[in-house]
């Protein structure tokens, strides 16, 4: 059945012809103006094309002037800086032990403990000593009494507040030798007292010029650890699970990656401190990823797995030419040197180390290396107070070094490149670290050795095998480094005591023994005034240069590298 009767479709089919005729004569009307208005002016282009190109060239060199007016005024009113957030992650060998600052020791524990801890005093990028926790301070005019006045409103970062009694915790547990710390001699005469919730003060037997810089060790919470046997401390959770300090720096986890029964990586997790008292750190997050080897660290790097590389000797070949890749190279107040055992044969004798040290052309050495360092030629730094350039080690001359051994008995015989003094060759065992800077090292001495006629045996020892070596004495002579500081107070790798295998420390890697050296070191780090000490140093200067009980090298370098 037709649901629509046929009046409705004739309707329908009249409005259907009606709507295209209107359409069909509006396309033909557009048809008409689009003939008039555009396609017959065209033509009229050609006639103004001069009047366009100017309107045109005018409006493309606007243009231009405004972008290099805003490019201009970029660089002016902008600079490119970081953003607050995000996680930065610095790889390292070795492995973490101990964030403790009363135990810490090494590059790993070190650079987690100097993060989550604080000091009452810090270095600042010239290596001048500055506050940290502490607002103020003074010195006695005696120098045996140093008072110290705590900034207001510190906090530990789990919000309980730091006081006076902290400090003087940290450092009583310090001098307790129960608690075997590191720090124990160098605080065992010291009494520390709290004067009031800010105002600690620490008194001497004898005025110590290099006593202020020990100010700069971490401070621990009391409220955490008092509770702690004392005996028991070195190997508390606080020390590896969950340290509490008052740095920039909080803990919040560690993280083992283990391969083949062995641990292969340690994830160290840092957040920001919001609390910190220098103000919150700019980054969220800091990791510090420590590697069993430098081959597996620097694997990490080329993978983009970590941020920074730090402390490798040197610029790896993979990267050299890399673009991204920036390199940070730092003189630290170190120092690098061979120590010839004074005490056993052949090196018993002055003559012979005097020779050894005149046999070697320390700036060809340490050219060599192939970055930049500041050669050494004392047992103080350059620029250090006391350092005394009339005073440094004999330069290079073979032929003294020759003489001063033909005097000491040892005669080259005919056929032999080795001396000998009718008893037995003229040897030494030339102990060093493994690792590519000393392997140079070593090879370079050997060949210098050898040319005045001394038979060089070298022995580069796994680290273990190494610290076992150096505790027993078991070289001749050592290639090492050695911490000297900002102040010049080097009693401990010179003074005799130090010598004395009784000694906690032993530092005296010479066995050198001087009565004229011990008067000069031990005067010399007695007097705060600055003159009095550089004349008490010069007496220990020249006896060092006399006895040569070390060849001094330079100053070695702290590398960090980064992706830039």
């Amino acid at each position: 059945m037709n649901v629509i009767d046929r009046p409705t479709r004739l309707r329908w089919r009249r409005r259907f012809r009606r709507s295209r005729k209107q359409v069909e004569e509006m396309g033909v009307q557009a048809e008409e103006r689009l003939e008039r208005h555009f396609f017959k002016r065209l033509s009229r282009l050609i006639d103004v094309r001069r009047f366009v190109a100017g309107w045109v060239l005018l409006m493309v060199l606007l243009a231009g002037i405004v972008g290099l007016q805003l490019r201009g005024l970029g660089k002016y009113y902008q600079e490119l800086k970081p953003v607050p957030g995000g996680t930065y992650s610095e790889g390292m060998a070795g492995s973490f032990t101990n964030a403790n600052p009363l135990y810490a020791t090494g590059l790993v524990d070190t650079s987690v403990s100097k993060l989550i801890f604080a000091g009452l005093l810090k270095y600042d990028s010239n290596n001048h000593l500055i506050g940290d926790l502490a607002q103020s301070w003074k010195v006695s005019e005696d120098g045996k009494v140093y008072t110290f006045v705590l900034k207001p409103h510190l906090t530990w970062q789990d919000g309980q507040a730091l006081t006076a009694d902290d400090v003087v915790f940290t450092f009583q547990t310090a001098r307790n030798p129960d608690a075997k710390s590191p720090l124990f001699h160098a605080w065992q005469d010291v009494t520390i007292k709290a004067v009031d919730a800010r105002t600690i003060t620490f008194s001497l037997p004898n005025p110590l010029a290099p006593f202020i810089y020990g100010l700069t060790a971490g401070i621990i919470p009391k409220h955490s650890l008092e509770a702690v046997p004392i005996a028991q401390l070195r190997s508390s959770t606080f020390n590896t699970a969950h340290p509490i300090g008052a740095g920039p720096f909080k803990w919040e986890t560690i993280e083992i990656v283990a391969g083949n029964n062995d641990i292969n990586e340690q994830h160290i997790g840092l957040r920001a401190f919001d609390g910190y008292h220098g103000g919150a750190p700019a980054l969220q997050q800091f990791v510090i990823k420590t590697y069993p080897d430098e081959n597996q660290l620097i694997a990490s790097f080329q993978k983009q797995e970590i941020n920074a590389m730090v402390g490798l000797n040197s610029m790896p070949d993979a990267l050299a030419h890399k673009a991204d890749i920036q390199e940070y190279s730092l003189p630290l107040t170190a120092e690098t040197m061979v120590f010839f055992k004074t005490d056993s044969e052949p090196l018993k004798d002055v003559r012979v180390r005097q020779a050894l040290v005149q046999a070697v052309s320390v700036p060809t050495l340490v050219n060599g290396l192939g970055y930049p360092v500041i050669p050494a030629d004392e047992p103080l730094l350059h620029g250090q107070l006391g350092y005394n350039p009339s005073l440094k080690q004999f330069s290079t001359n073979l032929d003294q070094a020759n003489k001063l051994l033909e005097d000491a008995g040892w005669k080259r015989t005919a056929g032999s490149a080795i001396r000998s003094n009718g008893t037995g060759k003229l040897s030494i065992k030339l102990v060093a670290q493994n690792n590519l800077e000393y392997v140079y090292l070593t090879q370079q001495l050997q060949k210098a050795w050898q040319a005045i006629g001394v038979d060089v045996q070298v022995t580069l020892p796994n680290d273990t095998d190494l610290q076992s070596t150096i505790t027993g004495r078991g070289y001749d002579a050592l290639l090492f480094g050695i911490s000297v500081g900002v102040d010049p107070d080097v009693f401990a790798y010179w003074h005799s005591s130090q010598a004395d295998p009784r000694a906690s420390s032993r530092l005296n890697l010479s066995d050198y023994k001087s009565l004229t050296a011990d008067k000069a070191l031990e005067g010399g780090r007695t007097r705060l005034d600055a003159g009095l000490r550089i004349a008490k140093y010069a007496p220990f200067l020249q006896s060092w240069r006399t006895d040569a009980p070390a060849l001094a090298l330079y100053q070695p370098r702290f590398l960090y590298i980064t992706r830039g």
